[in-house]
């Protein structure tokens, strides 16, 4: 299986479009590859980056921030103990923001409400607000919580993160070691978007990028979340050959 290093990647890219690196610097293909990197995130989730994150919910405080670097949270468990390797949990539902004031007034009266009275007990909702930026706990966004908790609960947050660019771990990464045909592809498109042309070798990169997150997508999407056992073997129909 083909992989690549950052130097690996840069040399294919001036290589494949006939460009040196008086035109394509460090700095610019550094540029190909994260938007590369980003397009293939925003194509496919993958499982390589499902991260947990754990934590213990603040006493008469309904909101409790993103983990580093979430693009989305996929779950939110919550354990009827203060440590997550005790007790029994529940996962919260997930419901948008005029949910949970509706939820809240109903069960305060007419003044209730997320900012003042409130309901407190063990959360049942979640829903979010703002977004993640940087590499640390997100004050800027997060999760918002109903009823408001009443004491440390323990929770599990699963979601998906950013992952590492291969221009900071230059040795290799998931996609660089995993999906390194198709993220060559999406520099290559990058790069010939960047020259304006020719236009028939941007279609076809582009094509070929878009070919292999179809045969990746079966993997990530397909194959990574079925078994046997539960499933069954996937059967692909053949065609007979025509009398």
């Amino acid at each position: 299986m083909a992989t690549y290093t950052l130097s690996e990647l840069e040399a294919d890219i001036r290589s494949y479009t006939e460009v040196d690196s008086t035109v394509f610097s460090g700095a610019v293909l550094s540029r190909f590859i994260g938007n590369a990197e980003n397009r293939i995130l925003y194509d496919l989730p993958m499982d390589s980056d499902r991260k947990m994150a754990t934590g213990n919910f603040a006493v008469d405080n309904n909101t409790i921030n993103n983990p580093a670097g979430a693009l989305f949270v996929r779950a939110v468990e919550v354990f009827d103990s203060t440590s997550a390797t005790t007790g029994n949990s529940v996962f919260l539902q997930k419901k948008d923001v005029s949910y949970l004031r509706e939820y809240v007034a109903k069960l305060t009266g007419p003044s209730g409400g997320l900012t003042g009275q409130d309901v407190t007990g063990q959360p049942k909702y979640y829903a979010m607000f703002g977004g993640a930026t940087g590499v640390t706990d997100s004050t800027s966004g997060g999760l918002l919580l109903a009823p408001t908790p009443d004491t440390t609960y323990a929770f599990r947050i699963y979601y998906n993160a950013q992952p590492t660019s291969l221009v900071t771990s230059t040795s290799g990464t998931y996609l660089s070691r995993y999906f390194a045909s198709g993220l060559l592809y999406g520099c290559l498109t990058e790069a010939f978007g960047y020259l304006k042309g020719p236009m028939d070798m941007l279609t076809l990169y582009d094509n070929k990028y878009k070919q292999e997150v179809q045969k990746f997508a079966g993997v990530q999407l397909g194959r990574r979340r079925r078994d046997d056992y539960t499933d069954g073997t996937v059967r692909i129909p053949v065609k007979s050959p025509s009398p």
